[in-house]
């Protein structure tokens, strides 16, 4: 009986550590999930990445924290590119992209820094774009290409959290994400 009293209090030590561990909010942890700076420009989800972004991954056994080479990019979660830094996607600044936090959608959020487009460079897209807030929930056929590419893009699932495609009654919404989606088959990709 001696024992089993350390015990029992060993346990309950141990699981409120791990229900804490297990909180969506952080808790007293947060995942330290694996990423990797590029030391040399890169393809990577066939957008080419200057040096300096960093690539994050899903959460990972035994892998966290910072890597010294890429890891796969069937688990790739997070391109940031360096600060200050843009690439063009779909002829907007672009410094983010996520994949969707649902594993049941194919797709990602784009974020563009509209400060870096000029007033000649904007399209009906990108006003569009631009006037619901700085993210765009794109949804995909082939989840191994997050570039521009008309062919690879199925819809606009979502310009901010103003405009959702999860809302299918509310015609205003569905109207505008028509229309985005409509704009973004017009841009000149090149």
């Amino acid at each position: 009986m001696k024992i089993f009293k350390p015990l029992t209090s060993l346990f309950a030590l141990i699981l409120t550590g791990c229900v804490g561990n297990m909180n969506p909010t952080g808790g007293n942890s947060s995942p330290d999930y694996p990423y990797f700076v590029t030391t040399e420009p890169m393809i990577v989800k066939k957008i080419n990445v200057p040096k300096g972004t960093v690539l994050t991954y899903d959460e990972h056994f035994f892998v966290s924290g910072k890597q010294d080479h890429k890891m796969s990019e069937q688990r790739l979660t997070n391109i940031k590119l360096p600060e200050g830094q843009t690439i063009n996607w779909g002829g907007v600044p672009v410094y983010e992209i996520n994949k969707f936090f649902n594993s049941e959608m194919r797709g990602y959020s784009v974020y563009a820094d509209f400060s870096k487009l000029s007033d000649a460079k904007k399209t009906r897209f990108s006003e569009l774009w631009q006037s619901c807030s700085n993210d765009l929930g794109i949804t995909i056929r082939n989840e191994e290409d997050w570039s521009f590419n008309k062919d690879n893009i199925a819809d606009v699932e979502s310009c901010s959290v103003l405009y959702q495609r999860y809302f299918k009654d509310d015609a205003k919404q569905q109207g505008f994400l028509n229309e985005m989606l409509a704009e973004l088959r017009k841009v000149n990709s090149k």
